[in-house]
């Protein structure tokens, strides 16, 4: 899979030969140096590439079939300096297959008050030429990021920069395989799915391989392949652990899971400890590991959390916040404060660790399986979100949810596993409620990485119903949110 920075973004202007050769000239540039500027501003994960001052139907409808057909190119950038008559832009946009943004900005920052004339004027027609540029595209309906303001400030550089990592999100979606280790979870609803409406949709390849051949893999890891790795886990972990078998252990299905998922070209990974057939443990140790190196995971065969969860740590490539597999557990419900306790039975990332984490070895109780090596450590304190993927029979619906994650308020020692705790927006009783009703599963990803503001962008360009639980959320608004929604998605399979 490409990283963040094999992928470009494409800078296309507007204008016309109404305004003559020179003001043509100048309109170039600028573009260019925009583009030189914006690249150099450190805030921008991606390389912006000026391609073209477009002033016919067919230099529109070149660039756009030329980015489309780049697999380099992970969205096109548009800007209207002149005003860009828009019936020149529809044959374009109609064919166009990448995520799009609309940069609403101006050269300048300021009006010139003693110099501005008619001259300035038509040169510096933005606030015109947008207006034309953003009919056609709400006329064609095409999903499409809006970012207004002034190009050199920080937060509008801040706001490209996320949307560029929404568009390598969704390249590396188009491209995901998923390998399940046998199926989900009997009898569990929402972890299964359609999986070829889905791949129609998001692109994921998810695919089922024998639980037998994970343990051939095993099998096949050399005691000298261990020893290496078990000097990785010592300079990244504490040991709080004698038995170093268990551990041992969890280093071969490491190297065997990522051996099968790198051979097959996968991302992602599952598997439920209902099938643990040859093996001696349930991976724990070994997929938080995996997790940590970018691989997605989801625990009782659900490849819907996985997926995300790869695509997630993909979009947030670079940063240090951390994302990981998650699932909700149980509540403190005291009046003085409410909190949700997030956890797993082994399967946390150690990406979100507030301290280094320690690998320790206790009994699972489910599986029937020998004691598995796992990390321990509490998730650090920040803003945050959780997100999750379901199907509503013919829809996927993504639901996002803005947390703020605490210091746990109990030690809970004899809690054997990796734990977050956060107060859920706008409040706990509220937020579960909101949640249940949007048909929230418990399975989430939760990322301090990446926002609500990308995750929606993601849903627009994907084609896919958003749903958004922040501190403004009332059951009430969101219960007439829902049924608006079923009855729009309604009419448009009709």
């Amino acid at each position: 899979m490409k990283k963040m920075n094999d992928y470009k973004f494409w800078f296309v202007v507007g204008s016309q030969f109404l305004y003559g050769p020179e003001v043509l000239e100048t309109v170039a540039s600028r573009a260019q140096e925009m583009a030189d500027t914006l690249n150099k501003s450190g805030k921008l994960p991606c390389e912006i590439v000026y391609k073209v001052t477009a002033k016919t139907p067919e230099e529109i409808t070149n660039v756009v079939k030329e980015a489309n057909y780049d697999d380099s190119c992970a969205g096109i950038i548009t800007w209207m300096h002149t005003f860009s008559p828009s019936k020149m832009w529809l044959n374009g946009l109609k064919l166009l297959q990448k995520p799009y943004c609309h940069l609403a900005t101006q050269y300048n920052k300021s009006i010139p008050n003693k110099e501005i004339d008619m001259d300035f004027m038509n040169l510096n027609q933005a606030a015109h030429g947008d207006r034309e540029h953003g009919f056609i595209a709400a006329r064609l309906r095409i999903p499409r990021k809006i970012i207004a303001g002034y190009w050199k400030d920080a937060k509008v550089q801040k706001r490209l920069g996320d949307w560029m990592r929404v568009c390598v999100g969704v390249a590396f979606s188009k491209e995901l395989k998923v390998m399940r280790f046998d199926d989900n979870m009997r009898n569990v609803a929402v972890t299964e799915g359609d999986k070829v409406g889905v791949q129609e949709v998001l692109g994921w390849q998810v695919n089922t391989w024998p639980v037998g051949q994970l343990v051939e893999y095993i099998e096949d890891v050399s005691e000298d392949e261990v020893d290496e790795k078990i000097k990785e886990y010592k300079k990244a972990y504490k040991f709080n652990t004698k038995n170093m078998d268990a551990v041992r252990y969890q280093a071969k299905e490491e190297i065997a899971i990522k051996r099968m998922l790198d051979e097959e070209g996968c991302m992602a990974f599952t598997n439920t400890f209902e099938d643990l057939y040859g093996m001696e443990q349930l991976p724990g140790l070994a997929s938080q590991r995996l997790m940590e190196q970018g691989y997605g995971y989801g625990g009782e065969g659900d490849w819907k959390v996985s997926a995300m969860t790869a695509i997630i740590k993909a979009m947030s490539e670079g940063q240090s916040g951390g994302s990981s597999f998650m699932e909700d557990y149980t509540y403190e419900l005291d009046e003085k404060g409410q909190f949700s306790l997030g956890a797993h039975m082994l399967e946390v990332c150690p990406s979100i660790a507030s301290k280094q984490p320690q690998i320790e070895v206790h009994p699972l109780g489910i599986g029937g399986k020998s004691d598995p090596a796992r990390l321990v450590f509490e998730g650090r304190a920040g803003k945050a979100i959780v997100v999750t993927l379901v199907g509503m029979g013919g829809r996927l619906r993504m639901i996002v949810q803005d947390i703020e994650a605490v210091k746990p308020i109990y030690s809970m020692p004899n809690l054997p596993v990796a734990r977050v705790m956060w107060k859920a927006m706008p409040d706990l009783a509220t937020g579960v409620e909101c949640w249940i009703m949007a048909g929230g599963a418990h399975h989430t990803t939760l990322t301090y990485d990446v926002s609500a503001e990308q995750m929606h962008d993601f849903a627009r360009i994907m084609g896919i119903e958003f749903v958004h639980i922040d501190k403004d959320t009332t059951p009430e608004k969101l219960e007439k949110e829902l049924f608006c929604n079923d009855l729009a998605y309604k009419l448009k399979a009709n």
